[in-house]
């Protein structure tokens, strides 16, 4: 049976190449990396997001401190260390604006308790605690998360994917809503939302924050899979890569969730091969699944397979250094 033990605690340098492993900086530089994105957001949605914000982020501190204080620790140092809101930013983002403060409790409470203490806290979780907590939730409000607003644009975030599920006979552009250019692949507020992700993801690559190899194994897999399966928009099409790239949470996952350095595998060809994972998972979700998304059912898939991941990479890199030590030997 393979021992599901967390990834190392994250390394990451500063820009003068001294390594840094204070968790606390590392949470809050990634914090401030989702402000982009945020504002983005707001601009597009109005006030809605900053109620998810308010409500997630409080109700995810209370959860942490209850949870700290029954296990007999000390409350303070790991409620100001940026982690537990991070995971409760990443909630309120991938949660439509405004949505019900009760969702937003059930999901707080399930990555706080359930995906985050009841493994022993941080760095020691098999999933990713915020995918935990927004996939309980979507399941037990379904009706919630697909009440999405109209923003300013006039096309929701989620309008692309769900027009490749319920095409029923038309073609893609019948359904697309905006008439040329930027706005025809996801809507322009979906768009200008994951280019800000992408850019706040672009920050924590150049900090050397985050494993770049994770989020590009999932975008190029990810946009492999959309080029093969797309017929230039029939009634059958499985939409374009652009559709997948730039609509839903494509971009927010890959830069911010995917690269959670305690949930994927710690080393390099195994990061690989986690992307490209969660790419397939996601992409056959959202052709065939049930929800037009998928990627939090994608990530968490992924995660029960990262020790697999980690043991795999692990006995290749022995192989290797043995076949070489060999080979120096024989010359």
């Amino acid at each position: 049976m393979v021992n599901p033990q967390p990834s190392p605690r994250p390394k990451v340098s500063t820009t003068s190449g001294t390594p840094l492993t204070n968790v606390r900086d590392i949470m809050w530089h990634t914090n401030a990396a989702l402000v982009p994105g945020l504002v983005v957001a707001v601009y597009y949605f109005g006030l809605g997001y900053l109620q998810n914000l308010t409500i997630a982020i409080t109700a995810g501190v209370l959860f942490e401190a209850l949870a700290l204080h029954l296990r007999g620790r000390d409350w303070r140092p790991q409620t100001t260390d940026g982690s537990v809101v991070l995971t409760c930013v990443l909630i309120a983002l991938a949660a439509p604006p405004a949505l019900s403060p009760y969702a937003l409790i059930i999901a707080c409470a399930f990555a706080v308790l359930l995906a985050k203490h009841s493994y022993g806290g941080i760095g020691r979780n098999l999933f990713n605690p915020a995918m935990v907590g927004y996939a309980a939730a979507l399941i037990c409000f379904p009706a919630a998360f697909a009440a999405w607003p109209i923003p300013n644009d006039g096309v929701t975030a989620a309008t692309a994917l769900e027009a490749i599920k319920t095409l029923d006979g038309t073609t893609m552009s019948d359904r697309l809503l905006a008439q040329n250019g930027f706005g025809t692949w996801g809507g322009f507020a979906a768009e200008w939302m994951g280019l800000a992700f992408a850019a706040g993801g672009g920050y924590l690559m150049w900090r050397k924050i985050v494993a770049w190899r994770v989020s590009l194994g999932f975008l190029l897999v990810l946009t492999l899979c959309a080029a093969l399966g797309y017929d230039n928009g029939s009634s059958t099409t499985g939409g374009s890569p652009a559709q997948h790239l730039l609509s839903g949470g494509t971009l927010l996952a890959a830069f911010f969730v995917l690269t959670d350095p305690v949930t994927h595998p710690s080393r390099a060809r195994a990061q690989w091969v986690f992307g490209a994972l969660v790419a397939a998972l996601t992409y056959a979700i959202r052709l065939v699944g049930a929800y037009p998304d998928g990627i939090a059912f994608a990530v968490l898939l992924a995660n029960g397979a990262t020790p697999l991941l980690n043991q795999w990479a692990a006995r290749n890199t022995r192989k290797t250094q043995s076949a070489k030590n060999a080979a120096e030997e024989a010359q």
